[in-house]
């Protein structure tokens, strides 16, 4: 007969929690430069774009993306 195997989930350890927290912190970072530390300067690099406020919100809305994805669909761990 086989032992009953217990599941359960990876939890923190899940590799998408520490990438859309990762990209959490970038995003937040970029957002905050992006609205109070641009300079016209850098306004005419981007040719009048906020390059590092959308970029910001782009790596937000990915943040919360892989985070709605790991709670959504958890990674299941067999154990003997």
């Amino acid at each position: 007969m086989s032992e009953p195997t217990t599941k359960k989930t990876a939890g923190a350890f899940d590799i998408r929690y520490i990438i859309g927290g990762l990209l959490g912190f970038y995003g937040v970072v970029l957002v905050v430069v992006g609205l109070f530390f641009t300079s016209e300067e850098d306004l005419a690099k981007g040719d009048g774009f906020h390059v590092n406020l959308w970029t910001g919100i782009a790596l937000l809305v990915t943040s919360a993306i892989f985070a709605a994805w790991a709670r959504w669909r958890p990674i299941i761990v067999e154990e003997s």
